[in-house]
C-alpha cells in the first residue's frame, strides 16, 4: 500500500478530489492509504498560535518550527521523506513523479503565509518541491498537483496501463491529438491515416504530430528531445 500523509492547516480539505473516482476507489480498496494531520493540534500554547512575525523584518508571518517539528515526530517514522511544497523548490515533474510512486510512502507539508522557519527545514531534512514558477495561497493545491500525478503510477489504481505509457512527457513528447466518434462532426472529419487500420502509418502519423506540436509549444522540450 502507498502511505500518503498531509501536514496542512486546512485538514477539512482533504481527500477532496482524491476521494473521487478512480482515486476515490483506490483509497477504498486501500492500494493507497490518506493520512491527514493538522499541525495547528501541535501548537505550544492554550490559543493555539502556530505563526509569528520573521526575524530581521518583513511582511507577513511565518510558522513556528517548534510546532512544526512536533507534528512531525510525533507522526513520521524514521527514514521517510518529508517534502515541503514551496515555490522555492525544486521543480517537480514526470520523472519525479515516477520516482515518488516508488516510494512506500511520502509526506508532504502545505504551508502558508510567508511559509515555515528554514530550521526544522535543515534539520528534519526536509526536501522542498515546487509545481511551477507562481506563487498559490497555500501549499493544498500543489498537494492535489502533485498526489494526482503520483497516484496514477500506482498498480491497481488505472486499469490501462497504455493510457500512461502514451500520455505527454513519458517519450520526452507532448501527446498526438485524439479523435472519437462521431467520424464527421461539424464538416470535419477524423483524420484518414487513423481510419486506416495500418498500425505502422497511425504510430508514425502520432509521433511526427508529437514532435510538432513539442516544437512548437515547447522549444526545451525539443531541444532536449533532439539531444536525447
Amino acid at each position: 500500500m502507498f502511505r500518503v500523509q498531509i501536514f496542512t492547516l486546512y485538514p477539512d480539505l482533504f481527500p477532496g478530489p482524491l476521494g473521487e473516482g478512480l482515486y476515490g476507489k483506490a483509497l477504498s480498496k486501500k492500494i493507497w492509504d490518506l493520512k491527514v494531520t493538522n499541525i495547528r493540534n501541535y501548537a505550544l500554547d492554550k490559543h493555539k498560535t502556530v505563526d509569528d512575525t520573521t526575524f530581521g523584518g518583513g511582511s507577513g508571518m511565518l510558522i513556528k518550527p517548534d510546532v512544526v517539528a512536533k507534528s512531525l515526530d510525533e507522526n513520521i517514522s524514521d527514514g521517510e521523506k518529508i517534502f515541503y511544497l514551496t515555490p522555492k523548490g525544486s521543480l517537480f515533474n514526470q520523472n519525479t513523479a515516477k520516482e515518488l510512486s516508488k516510494e512506500k510512502s511520502i509526506n508532504l507539508i502545505c504551508g502558508h503565509f510567508e511559509g515555515i522557519d528554514q530550521r526544522v527545514i535543515d534539520n528534519r531534512k526536509i526536501q522542498e518541491l515546487s509545481i511551477g514558477d507562481f506563487v498559490l495561497s497555500g501549499g493544498e493545491t500543489a498537494a492535489f498537483v502533485i498526489l494526482d500525478s503520483i497516484l496514477r503510477l500506482i498498480p491497481g489504481v488505472i486499469g490501462n496501463k497504455n493510457s500512461i505509457t502514451e500520455e505527454s512527457f513519458e517519450n520526452g513528447l507532448l501527446e498526438y491529438p485524439q479523435y472519437t466518434k462521431p467520424q464527421i462532426w461539424e464538416k470535419n472529419s477524423v483524420p484518414e491515416v487513423l481510419l486506416s487500420g495500418d498500425h505502422g502509418k497511425i504510430k508514425d502519423w502520432r509521433l511526427s504530430q508529437s514532435e510538432a506540436i513539442t516544437r512548437d509549444r515547447r522549444p526545451d522540450l525539443w531541444q532536449k528531445y533532439k539531444k536525447d
